[in-house]
């Protein structure tokens, strides 16, 4: 079986938080990859920013329903949650749209298992991990890249008997 170290890019492709929201679109464009790590000054993994957290600027701001009985009026939406969604879709920075919750895997982590994180967590691409420093990335098109090898079918090798 394949793992994250087989099939993942090394040469990663990272932004800061103040990398404006044009020129992250225009990074993820360019290069044709679905999201990219978001570091800080000393090359530390602070978040993951997408193309999902980019197509979030351009949907319509759903505005909190509002159920009243008797004479309470009680809101289905947190302010905190709404403050979120109006700063996500009026950000101009990385700052203002990337993923803080960051879901990474280790070299060693095998790719069924990277496919499987990818598909419960609806996640595009994956930073790897060795311990805190970044040494990788795992995107769909890895995975896809890694389903039609031969190598990802191959049969495991049996021990003798």
């Amino acid at each position: 079986m394949l793992n994250a170290s087989d099939i993942m890019t090394t040469d990663v492709i990272t932004v800061t938080p103040e990398t404006s929201v044009l020129e992250l679109a225009d990074i993820l464009f360019k290069k044709r990859i679905n999201g990219v790590p978001v570091v800080d000054d000393e090359g530390n993994v602070l978040g993951i920013v997408s193309q999902s957290d980019l197509i979030d600027q351009a949907k319509k701001l759903h505005i909190p329903t509002v159920i009243t009985i008797l004479d309470a009026v009680i809101v289905l939406k947190t302010e905190k949650q709404m403050e979120k969604e109006i700063r996500k879709i009026s950000g101009s920075r990385v700052t203002d749209i990337y993923t803080r919750e960051v879901v990474s895997v280790r070299e060693d982590t095998p790719v069924d298992e990277i496919a499987t994180l990818m598909s419960r967590k609806r996640i595009h691409s994956i930073p790897v991990m060795d311990g805190k420093k970044l040494v990788g990335i795992v995107g769909k098109s890895d995975i896809i890249r890694a389903l039609s090898s031969k190598l990802f079918f191959a049969p495991q090798s049996k021990p003798n008997d």
